[in-house]
């Protein structure tokens, strides 16, 4: 039976950036979502900030096991009321994986309990994401380290729990760390924190 995902996209900056329209001319959440579809273990479908009840109604959730969650510019645009529904499903079982500035997302807020605040600076250097768990099922396939040649930084602190498990750690040529691959469970539901993904970098 395939894994039933979800890519959810605020869909703002392709609408309203011609940078970001340019690398993604079908939005980030389908760039994503079609990347997905190629493994035919998934199913991968998407939903935008501007849909009813924000793509995510009780039905659809009920049938999702993955929900992918980018959100930048308007994280406040998000109903609490698909916040609370988000957050019962992964307490039900449903996984949730956050990426970039979704850290700052009010689904991730909630689960968090914390700000999930950390440091910043756009200014597209190098990113080398170090693999310091390489037997955990995220890390499969992968060498020791990778790189991303152009990225927004992110630096610690980053203000969230303690997490299960750290698979990814980031090295940037400004000289700062940041923990970019971390999971949690929350009730039956697993959590992951993936910080790659700036909406003017084709990563």
């Amino acid at each position: 039976m395939s894994i039933r995902t979800v890519v959810w996209g605020e869909n703002i900056h392709e609408q309203t950036n011609a940078i970001v329209r340019s690398i993604y001319p079908n939005g980030m959440h389908n760039t994503i979502a079609a990347a997905l579809n190629t493994d035919p273990t998934i199913e991968a479908t998407t939903a935008t900030l501007q849909e009813p009840e924000h793509g995510l109604s009780v039905e659809r959730l009920a049938k999702t096991d993955v929900l992918l969650w980018w959100g930048h510019k308007d994280h406040g645009a998000v109903s609490d009321e698909v916040v609370e529904r988000v957050a019962k499903r992964v307490w039900e079982g449903m996984g949730l994986i956050v990426l970039h500035s979704g850290h700052f997302s009010k689904p991730f807020k909630r689960l968090m309990g914390t700000p999930c605040a950390l440091k910043w600076r756009e200014a597209g250097e190098r990113e080398r994401l170090w693999v310091i768990n390489p037997r955990h099922p995220i890390a499969a396939g992968l060498d020791e380290n990778f790189v991303l040649e152009n990225e927004e930084m992110y630096g610690e602190q980053f203000s969230v729990p303690e997490p299960l498990e750290t698979v990814f750690i980031s090295w940037f040529a400004g000289g700062e760390v940041f923990r970019s691959g971390l999971t949690w469970r929350r009730g039956a539901g697993n959590i992951f924190y993936f910080r790659p993904g700036h909406e003017t970098y084709p990563t």
